[in-house]
């Protein structure tokens, strides 16, 4: 495996921005370990993405995607972050978290010799390993291996070697009693929800399709306010959040958006910038939520289709990080702003005449904040074939980008045709208009 890898966390930079300029203290300093935590990363992806893309019969031409070498990012969004670090409305532990998160983002960035994320060395993950090898998933009770660690708080986002000390101490492996520790059984359960509806309604086995053993690390760094999934040790990474987010091991959805980021990995070479890269991160909010769905059996109409509502504390103005079915709505607080994302083609001109430098130095050309538009489309075509959304939408989708039917610059109007087809090809004309007329009421159309 490559010392190199990428790292995609829950929290979206402009979250995460915002959040750098809140007024506490914690906030604020927890927003910029996170953030600076998320560039880190980020110069690893070039090469890492060449080689998938050669891999994959794509050339490489461009800056990174989300395949073993995409940016790293995070499902607080970076807007947030710097907000709550320059806010006068949170305590000084707040901004200098949220702090720490950004500056690292620019220190590596002008650092191209810093220190690589090193491959977990711990002994814990030379019992995974060995563990894995020697029993097999198809030896245990659930058909798969999972391991949860305590990183005891250790790690930090402004010393990039700490990775190095990731998984942690091993506290429950596949079968082991329950931990006394809420997040440990948390990220242990979760984890086997998310296995089991790739397996149960894709036929997909693990993240790789191939018995990966999946590994969690609870209580990485202080006051961390994210969760990631990091290529280069291939596990989740959680922190335990601070006062205005929380709760990552106990959000499904959450955890199914990070996890899928490792099963689009092993099957798609969209570049991670752009609309591709909003591509990418739609298809994680995608199945994200529909493992949500499928723990709380909602159907597509029951569903509330919010990203993250369990990870915002009592007190922030907002339901969610992010919401699917009315983008734009998750959240507005005074103390790090309003949700950013455009329900339609129509709003992008106003969101780009806004934020647009944000956008483009920050935000990888938008790869969070355009998201909402494809997932708005997903949540009317699900939402029109009726039922639960992975017996036909989410089938549609899934045959899209497993089938590499999608090149590493796909845009929005690409993706929507390669929909068309799929639903025409699983289902029939009828099933395809459903799908056309979802992308057509976000605006998603071709011009010529």
């Amino acid at each position: 495996m490559a010392s190199h890898g990428y790292m995609c966390s829950i929290i979206p930079p402009y979250l995460l921005e915002s959040l750098c300029n809140c007024e506490d203290d914690e906030v604020r300093e927890s927003a910029h370990s996170t953030f600076a935590l998320q560039e880190t990363l980020h110069k690893h992806r070039h090469d890492l993405f060449a080689a998938k893309c050669a891999s994959l019969g794509h050339q490489h031409g461009g800056h990174g995607h989300h395949g073993h070498g995409s940016a790293p990012q995070g499902i607080v969004p970076g807007a947030l972050l710097e907000a709550v670090s320059t806010s006068d409305q949170v305590d000084d532990d707040t901004k200098e978290a949220a702090q720490k998160s950004l500056q690292l983002s620019q220190e590596v960035r002008d650092d191209r010799a810093a220190v690589a994320v090193a491959v977990a060395t711990s002994d814990a993950a030379v019992t995974v390993s060995s563990l894995a090898a020697e029993a097999g998933p198809e030896g245990t009770e659930t058909g798969f291996w999972r391991g949860v660690y305590d990183m005891k708080n250790k790690g930090d986002a402004n010393k990039p070697w700490t990775f190095s000390l990731l998984p942690g101490h091993a506290v429950r492996l596949e079968g082991q009693a329950p931990s006394k520790d809420k997040a440990v059984n948390e990220a242990y359960d979760n984890a086997l929800n998310v296995l089991q509806f790739y397996k149960k309604h894709f036929n997909y086995d693990s993240l790789d399709n191939n018995h990966m053993p999946v590994k969690s690390s609870v209580h990485f760094g202080q006051s961390l306010g994210n969760a990631f999934w990091l290529s280069s040790s291939e596990q989740m990474v959680y922190g335990d959040g601070n006062t205005f987010i929380h709760n990552f091991t106990g959000c499904i959805d959450v955890i199914g958006h990070e996890m899928t980021h490792a099963v689009t990995q092993y099957n798609s070479a969209l570049e991670y910038k752009d609309e591709s890269g909003a591509l990418n991160e739609h298809l994680s909010d995608v199945f994200g939520i529909m493992v949500k769905q499928m723990v709380e059996d909602e159907t597509a109409e029951n569903a509330d289709w919010l990203i993250g509502e369990g990870c915002l504390l009592p007190g922030v103005k907002g339901v969610s990080l992010r919401n699917m079915k009315n983008p734009g709505t998750a959240y507005n607080d005074p103390r790090f702003g309003a949700d950013l994302q455009p329900a339609s083609v129509a709003e992008v001109p106003a969101v780009m005449a806004k934020y647009g430098d944000f956008i483009r130095n920050r935000d990888y050309g938008g790869v969070h904040i355009f998201s909402g538009i494809p997932n708005r489309a997903f949540v009317l075509a699900a939402t029109a074939f009726g039922g639960y959304s992975w017996e036909r939408a989410g089938q549609v989708w899934w045959k899209v980008v497993t089938e590499r039917r999608i090149g590493k610059n796909c845009t929005f109007v690409q993706f929507a045709d390669a929909t068309v087809d799929a639903a025409a090809e699983l289902y029939d004309a009828d099933a395809a208009k459903v799908v056309r007329d979802a992308w057509t009421q976000v605006g998603v159309v071709r011009t010529v």
